[in-house]
């Protein structure tokens, strides 16, 4: 990887201690990581020498455009984890690379026109670091929302009914069901969701 500055200690950035990392993730994880909330990001098959060790800063980048979609920190591996964070019943392996979220910015990616990607995990200048953590500006405050989900069900009883309706939530998941979401005392401002987007349910606003 090469950024706009030249800053190496033994091959690795370095700001107050620890090391400085951009990760790429994978074609198609960007969508899975902004459908489900995850705590950690979790990488496998990484070849190469280089890597990261517990606590040093990540930059968490898409590519096509290059951008910054979050920022955490490297933690030890606890165990084996999921290969498809989207599919909770995939088959597990070793997690050769364990990222603590810290900030999220998925819905709202800051351009990275800095950094050229050129492997999955590469030292990052801490100036450029920097950068990229301004870009994203303060946090915004949290609130409380109201998150429903919809599903009219045919059952022979409620029991069977909640059954079925977990069996879909499963089968469907976030990429085909929407959900419903409003600020806590605001439910006229209700909005659907499907695919992390706003969605348009009414279809006579279609036509």
């Amino acid at each position: 990887m090469t950024t706009d500055t030249a800053y190496r200690v033994n091959g690795v950035g370095r700001a107050d201690g620890t090391g400085v990392w951009a990760v790429l993730l994978p074609a198609g994880r960007y969508d899975a990581e902004r459908l489900v909330h995850h705590d950690t990001l979790e990488l496998t098959g990484l070849d190469g020498t280089a890597r990261p060790r517990p606590g040093d800063q990540v930059a968490v980048l898409a590519d096509e455009p290059p951008r910054l979609v979050a920022l955490g920190r490297v933690v030890a591996p606890t165990g084996e984890a999921p290969e498809d964070p989207d599919d909770p019943l995939s088959e597990r392996g070793p997690a050769e690379l364990v990222v603590a979220y810290t900030r999220r910015a998925f819905d709202e990616p800051v351009p990275a026109d800095a950094v050229t990607l050129d492997r999955p995990v590469s030292p990052l200048d801490p100036a450029v670091f920097r950068r990229l953590v301004d870009r994203l500006g303060p946090p915004k405050e949290r609130r409380s929302w109201l998150v429903s989900l919809d599903l009219p069900i045919e059952a022979e009883s409620p029991a069977e009914a909640v059954r079925l309706f977990w069996a879909y939530v499963q089968e469907l998941g976030p990429r085909e069901l929407p959900a419903f979401v409003s600020p806590s005392g605001d439910e006229l401002a209700m909005q659907a969701f499907v695919l992390g987007e706003e969605a348009n349910q009414d279809p006579e606003e279609d036509d």
